[in-house]
């Protein structure tokens, strides 16, 4: 339950904040919530051994639904991320997340992979760079980052020799120059923006600027509810999704801001607490637990510091949700059965 308190009390100010962008929006996530608690409580129902069991089977089926949202997914500013239903979109690359966390730890930790840690290491590297590429490709960046924090963390605690993944990280460090040229055009000059802002306030980094601006705008107190001037008049794009800290900021002021940050620091606590227990436990399933916890802990990191340092101008601009403030569902559901699935 520790997880669930400051998780309602963030969606409570995500609904709040939709409702004085977008009353029609507001509607749509307060679904989103109730049915994301109420998978969190199915989850829990149904038991954390089920799905560790199982969780191989749940990899392969994300990793198809990864590879038919690339095919014949909805394409929305040149990336193709969801599914369409009709009724709601579907992000696979949000569900997949907690899914593949649970996987990779449990095979890192099954019986006697240790055999040979050279081929351990080489086929958890394609477990993880198969859905890496095809994230990688829709593009998405920001996630495809997720996955890879995610993946490095949890091989380096894992029983795998350092010195494996110090020699793939030398070489990804030696071929970083050349991601330059498999970026987008746009994702080039997001990071030229966020090195120099001024070459371009109109164009490519009129988001940043905006964002930063929205945040100012908000004082201490904030505008009130609905009366955010930068947001409610579309100054600041993306208003109820990558930017909707800002908007809040600006609705709340630096006073909701505050509390924002704190809920999310008290949901980093906790998993962070569990993580450390986990640490000192040396069974196999001690570890395998203690993996699971790091890699949510990256996850729910990650997807805070990146949101909230992009909106205040500190990180470049990326496409990732800040977790029960940005509008979305699959975002939600998918980080409230991730946390059904800690031990």
């Amino acid at each position: 339950m520790n997880l669930i308190i400051p998780s309602v009390f963030l969606s409570v100010f995500g609904l709040f904040n939709l409702f004085g962008l977008n009353q029609e929006l507001f509607f749509r996530q307060l679904v989103y919530c109730l049915v994301g608690f109420g998978l969190y409580f199915l989850v829990k129902s149904i038991g954390r051994h089920f799905f560790r069991a199982n969780s191989r089977f749940f990899y392969y089926f994300f990793l198809v639904a990864l590879a038919v949202t690339y095919i014949v997914g909805v394409e929305a500013r040149g990336s193709k991320r969801w599914l369409d239903f009709f009724l709601f979109r579907f992000q696979a690359s949000e569900f997949f997340k907690p899914f593949f966390i649970l996987f990779l730890s449990e095979y890192l930790f099954s019986g006697d992979v240790f055999k040979n840690d050279l081929n351990l290491f080489l086929k958890s590297f394609v477990y993880f760079f198969v859905p890496f590429f095809i994230i990688f490709k829709q593009p998405d960046l920001a996630n495809a980052g997720a996955f890879l924090f995610i993946y490095l963390l949890i091989v380096f605690f894992s029983k795998i020799p350092k010195k494996y993944l110090f020699s793939f990280f030398g070489a990804v460090m030696a071929m970083l120059p050349l991601g330059w040229f498999f970026l987008k055009g746009y994702q080039k000059a997001r990071l030229v923006s966020f090195m120099s802002p001024h070459l371009d306030t109109q164009g490519i980094a009129y988001n940043m600027i905006q964002a930063m601006i929205t945040v100012g705008s908000g004082k201490f107190f904030g505008r009130g509810l609905g009366l955010g001037t930068q947001s409610r008049l579309f100054f600041l794009p993306e208003n109820t999704t990558d930017f909707a800290f800002a908007s809040l900021v600006e609705q709340f002021g630096f006073f909701g801001g505050f509390f924002i940050i704190f809920f999310y620091g008290l949901l980093i606590y906790f998993v962070a607490k569990r993580t450390i227990k986990f640490y000192f436990d040396r069974t196999e399933e001690g570890r395998s637990k203690f993996l699971y916890c790091l890699g949510m802990l990256v996850y729910l990191s990650f997807q805070v510091f990146i949101n909230v340092g992009m909106n205040m101008g500190l990180m470049p601009v990326a496409g990732v949700a800040l977790p029960f403030i940005s509008y979305g569902g699959s975002s939600i559901l998918a980080l409230l059965i991730g946390f059904a699935l800690m031990p």
